[in-house]
């Protein structure tokens, strides 16, 4: 199974997330801002990342930017997960290098489904 990164700065958002992804088996590790997201991303063996665009310290999009210009991270794939819903934010998460861009309040359903489709 795979190790997935939760980044979220709410406690209740990355309960939900765990509750939605915990049947999964699948090893889930939490950041609850930018710079802890990345410095893990970073030093673990991350196959996915759950991504919220507004964090304390460094924001989402900048994570997923940075992240995605560097050749040994940008094969990990990013699901933003965030109340950010405007079409701009969309596209400038995308943009950013974003695989997927979910708005909240998400469906746990859907949130299983995109995980499923990039670590089945």
């Amino acid at each position: 199974m795979g190790k997935i990164l939760v980044v979220d700065d709410s406690y209740s958002e990355l309960q939900l997330i765990q509750s939605a992804l915990g049947g999964l088996g699948h090893d889930l590790v939490t950041a609850m801002d930018g710079e802890e997201g990345e410095r893990i991303a970073r030093s673990g063996n991350i196959n996915l990342i759950i991504l919220d665009v507004i964090l304390p310290k460094k924001n989402g999009f900048q994570v997923c930017r940075e992240l995605k210009k560097d050749d040994k991270f940008k094969h990990i794939p990013i699901i933003m997960v965030t109340s950010k819903d405007q079409d701009s934010d969309q596209f400038w998460g995308l943009k950013q290098g974003a695989n997927e861009y979910v708005k909240k309040p998400f469906n746990p359903a859907d949130l299983v489904k995109l995980v499923k489709k990039y670590l089945s």
